[in-house]
């Protein structure tokens, strides 16, 4: 299970038990914002750079072109992850992409959708559900659709089939990406307020 985690998330794992477990047993955890590289540095373990959801599922979608890993896309909204698959197909001829499917559904149907992603086999699962549902119908399915990594990946799917737009180049290297995002889309105000709770936490837990 690989976590890609942002400082909103570490912020929601402190008051979710549940999350919180998942990050800490996690197979691989990544930086995946500016604040955790922050947090890091200041606390005496420097990382090298940001490794984010998106960029993650892009480079599993052409190393699948390669080497012909099953990947399946569940989450968004209905039609985004079909869409998805079929811009990634076109980007990375060869690209195996077995399967698509939306992720409205309640979690008392997480077993249910788990024996439909069972069903093709897929060797990566990329969860585009949002933090902390993604990685909770991951722990809970894992043992239903066995893929050999599994990985929440927020908005990933909506940027892959160009719903949404990621942020400019020059906006990525002045390392303002989630100011971008949260101007883009004001639902992402809510989990903008976790960031000053994030930096005030760090700040006050000392070096």
């Amino acid at each position: 299970m690989v976590v890609t985690a942002d400082a909103a998330g570490i912020v929601q794992s402190q008051s979710d038990p549940e999350l919180r477990k998942i990050y800490e047993e996690a197979d691989l955890v990544t930086p995946d914002s500016i604040g955790v590289l922050w947090a890091a540095k200041r606390k005496g373990h420097p990382l090298p750079a940001r490794v984010s959801g998106v960029d993650l599922a892009e480079r599993l979608c052409a190393l699948s072109a390669d080497k012909g890993y099953r990947i399946y896309f569940l989450g968004s909204s209905p039609g985004v992850a079909e869409l998805a698959a079929e811009k990634m197909r076109l980007k990375y001829p060869g690209c195996n992409i077995v399967g698509a499917r939306h992720g409205f559904f309640p979690a008392d149907d997480d077993l249910v959708v788990a024996e439909e992603v069972a069903a093709a086999k897929p060797d990566i699962l990329l969860v585009a559900m949002g933090i902390p549902r993604q990685e909770k119908f991951i722990r809970k399915t894992q043992g239903v659709i066995k893929a050999k990594v599994s990985m929440g990946v927020g908005g990933t799917l909506d940027v892959f089939s160009g719903t949404v737009k990621r942020a400019p180049k020059i906006i990525q290297k002045m390392k303002m990406e989630w100011l971008w995002r949260t101007l883009s889309n004001p639902k992402k105000i809510a989990k903008a307020k976790n960031l000053p709770i994030f930096a005030w936490r760090v700040i006050r837990s000392g070096k």
